[in-house]
């Protein structure tokens, strides 16, 4: 099933294959002539009593003369467990229908409702060719596909980049444009529509007529343009700057189909639940800072990246990596981000009864207010014939808080935020 935030991952991924970035890395991994460079990769992402993901990825590079340079990239991921509905913990047991309409499942009293039907494989391929023209102008274009049984994302980018300066100073240009196909299991929930049970029909025949009243036929699609520029500024030896500056446009379906509403009345007790709904267009601005230097022995960067949209959805990000060589072939790296976001304008944790209903809601905490951290570890070996191994490992929190709503009744006796924690570990090797 579709999980809306990997979903923005696919522009941020396709802007990054063509941003300074990527570039920098790429310049400094290059293979030599007729070589190939092969990285492989597994990781696990795992949320405490939710979400698991095993994720395996491979990219290979390819250098051909000293002016061209091919990268190919495949992802495989497979992804179990359970996600937060939207609904509210209440007294006593609560049963929802399964999104395909085949079938309930209960949650037990004082528990944060989960739908437990998350499950779903994906598969990510993506290809970019890079082509130095001359001493100041690189260029480079690509394509992005990705498929899971619910939605199929299909993007291009492109990028520009101009050095001058001595080669002190580049800006870049760079964008990119997905399409992306949403399917969901069970077809496409009506805006805010109510929740049909089949207990309360006195045939299956009534109850899928009911059940299909809430939906709507065929999929739908949405757009993403991206447009990225940014400039490097190397300081001295030791030292670079760079700053970049993201607009981005997405039309379409952006309701995620599998959320839902608690309807509750002043005494917080649930007498039904809905179906979100979102607005079908958003626009994003990004600025990103970042400044890296090299240590006596290691090398250090700090970025700063603030981002804002027509959502009302405010961010800001911190974050650092320092990297410490025990030796000239080992080395461990200590990563350490804080994250802040202030809630989407039609975020709410649940509606009440009466109350007319809104044009858009969601009780999506992943759009409310938070703030998250992560601290990790990475340690690097390098080896003979210029193989390389990495071991990572990082604790993830996101910690929900309330966005000012009131909260009603019994309500107050649950945790309506609770923190989400994850662990992610990988394992990769270069050859």
């Amino acid at each position: 099933m579709q999980l809306t935030s990997t979903q923005s991952i696919a522009s941020a991924l396709a802007l990054a294959s063509c941003s300074l970035i990527g570039q920098t890395q790429a310049a400094e991994t290059v293979p030599a002539n007729d070589d190939w460079k092969v990285d492989a990769a597994i990781m696990y992402y795992g949320e405490q009593d939710r979400v698991q993901a095993v994720e395996a990825i491979g990219n290979v590079q390819k250098a051909f003369g000293d002016s061209s340079l091919l990268d190919l990239k495949i992802v495989v991921d497979s992804l179990t467990g359970a996600s937060a509905s939207g609904a509210v913990a209440q007294a006593q047991s609560q049963t929802f229908t399964r999104p395909s309409g085949k079938g309930e499942y209960t949650v037990k009293a004082g528990d944060t409702p989960l739908d437990d039907t998350f499950h779903d494989t994906r598969v990510q391929l993506s290809a970019n060719w890079q082509e130095i023209l001359n001493q100041d102008w690189t260029t480079n274009v690509g394509m992005y596909a990705s498929k899971e049984f619910d939605y199929l994302s299909m993007g291009l980018n492109a990028g520009i980049e101009r050095s001058f300066n001595k080669n002190n100073t580049t800006i870049a240009l760079s964008g990119a444009f997905t399409n992306d196909v949403v399917d969901p299991v069970g077809g496409r929930p009506v805006a805010l529509a109510e929740m049909v049970f089949s207990a309360d029909y006195n045939s299956d025949a009534e109850y899928q007529a009911a059940f299909d009243q809430t939906r709507l036929n065929g999929d739908d699609t949405k757009q993403t343009t991206d447009v990225m520029i940014g400039v490097t500024q190397i300081l001295n030896r030791n030292w670079l700057m760079q700053a970049n500056y993201g607009l981005s446009s997405v039309s379409g379906y952006m309701t995620d189909p599998y959320k839902i509403l608690s309807e509750v009345d002043l005494n917080g007790l649930t007498q039904g639940y809905r179906y979100e709904n979102r607005p079908d267009s958003r626009l994003k601005h990004s600025v990103f800072l970042m400044t890296k230097g090299a240590l006596d022995s290691g090398v250090v960067d700090f970025s700063y990246r603030y981002s804002t949209d027509d959502w009302d959805i405010t961010s800001h990000t911190l974050e650092t990596h320092y990297r410490y060589y025990f030796s000239p072939s080992f080395y461990g790296q200590l990563h350490l981000r804080y994250y802040q976001q202030q809630a989407a304008e039609f975020y709410q944790p649940f509606l009440m009864v009466g109350d007319a209903l809104p044009e858009y809601a969601s009780a999506d905490y992943r759009i409310g207010d938070m703030t998250a951290y992560t601290i990790g570890l990475k340690f690097g070996q390098r080896l003979s014939g210029g193989h390389e191994m990495t071991y990572r490992l990082e604790y993830y929190q996101q910690n929900p808080d309330n966005n000012g709503t009131e909260i009603p009744g019994q309500l107050q006796n649950y945790d309506l935020f609770p923190s989400v924690k994850a662990i992610v570990a990988q394992v990769s090797y270069s050859f």
